[in-house]
């Protein structure tokens, strides 16, 4: 299940990162690049700060020949695709379920730390996607109103809470990619949002320093 996760992931990063590219009109090279940054940007984030080197795409280059071959077929299809953008958040909610949780395993993994985990699962299913949005001049997808990184992090919290209860994986890999696809995809198609900060009005520095 892992296994699966880790590579749907990339893919489904790589083909947000070169959809970007499509509504950029870029050429195959600029897909490629998206594609890849995309697809391994916030795993390879994640193996830096868990000194995991070399990291994972140049231990087994497979996952860098997936993004490009990702980024080969958006290329000659996206034209068929009328609706790009909206594609676009919702194969991000898939990849983000999925590195929410790989990202968890391996951070479960290497240190045996819970919260260590659930930090690893929300760098690893997020950083891809800003990567991505940043310098492809996209509206980023963290600045959204609705449910992004607190879908990550409910979905990271979930696996790694199974994890230790003692959960077969298989169990809490799909509960971690339920959860986190549950709040992500409620947030893209009813604009589910958590409580936001709302400054009050200054208060009149009288009432601050006192009449006199």
């Amino acid at each position: 299940m892992l296994y699966i996760l880790d590579y749907a992931g990339v893919v489904v990063f790589a083909a947000t990162g070169a959809l970007a590219a499509s509504r950029k009109q870029l050429d195959i090279i600029g897909f490629l690049f998206f594609a890849a940054l995309t697809g391994v940007g916030g795993g390879t984030l994640r193996d830096l700060v868990l000194g995991r080197t070399p990291v994972f795409w140049v231990v087994d280059p497979a996952y860098i020949l997936a993004c490009v071959a990702t980024g080969v077929v958006v290329f000659f299809a996206a034209h068929l695709v009328e609706w790009r953008y909206r594609l676009l958040l919702w194969l991000d909610a898939v990849g983000l379920s999925a590195y929410s949780v790989m990202g968890a395993a391996i951070g479960l993994a290497s240190t045996g730390s819970a919260s260590i985990a659930i930090v690893t699962g929300v760098l690893t299913a997020t950083c891809g996607g800003i990567l991505r949005d940043t310098l492809a001049d996209e509206p980023s997808v963290l600045l959204r109103s609705e449910v992004y990184i607190s879908a990550a992090l409910a979905g990271a919290g979930a696996f790694t809470l199974l994890e230790v209860l003692g959960m077969p994986s298989l169990a809490s890999s799909a509960a971690g990619f339920v959860v986190a696809f549950g709040l992500r995809g409620g947030g893209i198609r009813y604009g589910w949002t958590i409580p936001r900060y709302r400054p009050r009005a200054g208060r009149d520095p009288e009432d601050v320093i006192g009449k006199r």
